[in-house]
C-alpha cells in the first residue's frame, strides 16, 4: 500500500519539513512585513536623494481604510483574473476537442 502512495508521502513530508524549518526561522528576531513597492520606493529614494515623500502617483489611487481590506481586495482580483483564465483555456480546449479534425483525445 506504502509503495502505490509514495509520492505523496514524499510531498507530505516535505511540505512539513517547510512547515517546520518556517516556523523556526520566523519564531525569533523582529519581523515586519513590507510590501515590494515600499522597497522599491525606498531604495529609489535612496538612490536618488529625494525622499519617498515627493514621489506622487499620476493618477490618484484608492487608499482603502487598512490592510486586511486591502489583501481582501487583492485576493479577489487575483481569484477573478484566475476565473476568468479558466473559462477561457476550457473554452478554447472545448472548442479544440469538438472540431471534426481534433487531435486531442479523451
Amino acid at each position: 500500500m506504502i509503495q502505490n502512495y509514495k509520492l505523496e508521502l514524499i510531498t507530505i513530508l516535505a511540505i512539513l519539513c517547510f512547515i517546520a524549518i518556517f516556523l523556526f526561522v520566523s519564531s525569533g528576531g523582529d519581523h515586519e512585513f513590507s510590501g515590494s513597492d515600499d522597497v522599491g520606493s525606498e531604495k529609489i529614494s535612496e538612490l536618488t536623494g529625494n525622499p519617498v515623500e515627493s514621489y506622487a502617483p499620476l493618477i490618484p489611487q484608492y487608499e482603502p481604510p487598512s490592510g486586511e481590506i486591502e489583501a481582501t481586495l487583492f485576493a479577489l482580483q487575483a481569484a477573478t483574473g484566475g476565473f476568468i483564465l479558466g473559462i477561457v483555456f476550457g473554452y478554447w480546449l472545448g472548442q479544440r476537442r469538438t472540431s471534426p479534425t481534433s487531435s486531442v483525445r479523451d
